[in-house]
């Protein structure tokens, strides 16, 4: 039967990728260590996910409270870094191993540090493993890396290693279940006159008021981490689910997606906040230049970039760097677009003209067939782009006969 302070059944929006976040509340015993009786219905609602071919990516807290049972001489209050990383670095195989005994499929371990995401070029490597390894129907298992992570590299709590996991991936939605029913105007556990929120169309400060502190005595933050990593993920164009994780109704709506619980919307699509911080990120000095083929194939055809439509490339830029794309005669270069590249300048220089397939056999390894993926690169609006100024050093661009032979 309703009652006025439950939440109502809502469907939410279709979906193919999502990341599922898990905190330690649903998996630690009391006593310590690890224990399936909620980690079952989730794994049910993935199961069923994969069924209907969707994507799915867990970011699984547990290590640390599995790694405080088998670490001993150190109480629960104990959360200093060694003993904290100590119990890390024990927990994650417990952790994994508990998932694993509830899946077929493969499961894959994924550790990422700040440091990781924060860098480019790591940030290009996680994104294109996890893409990968959902490519080959494997469940990624991500958490952050307590083991080596330093205070000032730590990502903080899962809920917002989750939100940059998907916006890494592309996710089309965020996953959160926690303890409790969702969001409410007070902590019900402690104001009998809380309400819930079924809904919210925009995270204020007034929201962010409303939701306490504090954690459970198991986790590394409450209701406002959950809050803040669904801010990140509106910020990227995803919306945010918050669900009781340990309730087996709402896991069964949720698998026919029907929410009970709360729905964090966002008033960007994911392809608009991507497309708007791809055009406002600063450039590296130089560029990569193309044929009117490529320019065709851009512009038209949404395509990605491929070397064997790069002229040269002129500066000194590096794989996962932002860097514009131009065309036209050398003394009369014009903008056309910009995007992150998959190979640096030098590289660029030895594939260009080649087909995919040689990229391997020029450069000694691969870093894919794309220069730059489409999901990495954007047009100008108009076809008054700017024409190309300073003197970025060019890595000696091939002559147009040269490139003939290469293909």
């Amino acid at each position: 039967m309703s009652t006025p302070n439950a939440f109502k059944e809502q469907p939410i929006p279709p979906w193919k990728r999502a990341v599922l976040k898990v905190g330690s509340s649903l998996l630690a015993t009391d006593r310590g260590g690890l224990s399936t009786r909620y980690a079952l219905g989730l794994a049910d609602f993935i199961t069923a996910c994969h069924a209907a071919g969707r994507e799915v990516v867990l970011v699984s807290s547990g290590a640390v409270a599995a790694g405080r049972m088998l670490l001993k001489g150190h109480s629960s209050e104990d959360i200093s870094s060694a003993p904290r990383q100590a119990m890390a670095a024990l927990g994650q195989t417990q952790t994994i191993a508990l998932w694993q005994r509830m899946f077929d499929r493969p499961l894959a371990q994924v550790l990422l540090t700040h440091d990781d995401l924060r860098n480019r070029r790591r940030y290009l490597n996680a994104r294109a493993t996890l893409r990968e390894l959902l490519t080959h129907g494997v469940l990624p298992v991500v958490n952050e890396n307590d083991t080596v992570a330093v205070d000032e590299l730590t990502l903080g709590d899962n809920d917002n290693l989750a939100a940059i996991v998907a916006a890494l991936i592309g996710a089309d939605v965020l996953l959160i279940a926690t303890d409790i029913e969702g969001l409410y105007t007070g902590n019900p556990r402690t104001d009998p006159n809380a309400t819930p929120l079924d809904e919210i169309a925009e995270i204020t400060p007034e929201i962010m008021h409303m939701a306490s502190g504090a954690g459970s005595a198991l986790g590394t933050g409450g209701m406002r981490t959950k809050l803040e990593a669904a801010a990140k993920a509106a910020a990227a164009g995803i919306e945010t689910i918050l669900f009781n994780g340990r309730d087996s109704d709402v896991m069964r709506l949720l698998s026919r997606d029907i929410l009970r619980g709360t729905r964090l919307r966002t008033s960007a699509s994911r392809l608009q906040a991507r497309k708007y911080w791809l055009r406002h990120v600063p450039a590296e000095p130089g560029h990569i230049h193309i044929d009117t083929g490529a320019v065709r194939a851009l512009s038209r055809g949404g395509a990605s970039l491929l070397p064997k439509g790069v002229l040269g490339a002129a500066g000194d830029f590096q794989r996962g760097d932002m860097v514009e794309i131009v065309a036209g005669d050398p003394g009369a270069l014009k903008v056309i677009a910009r995007g992150i590249t998959q190979y640096g300048a030098a590289e660029i220089q030895r594939i260009a003209g080649a087909h995919t397939r040689d990229i391997g056999q020029l450069l000694g390894y691969s870093y894919g067939e794309t220069v730059i993926h489409r999901d990495d690169l954007v047009m100008h609006d108009d076809g008054r782009a700017p024409q190309v100024t300073g003197t970025a050093t060019p890595v000696a661009e091939r002559s147009t006969s040269e490139i003939r032979n290469r293909r």
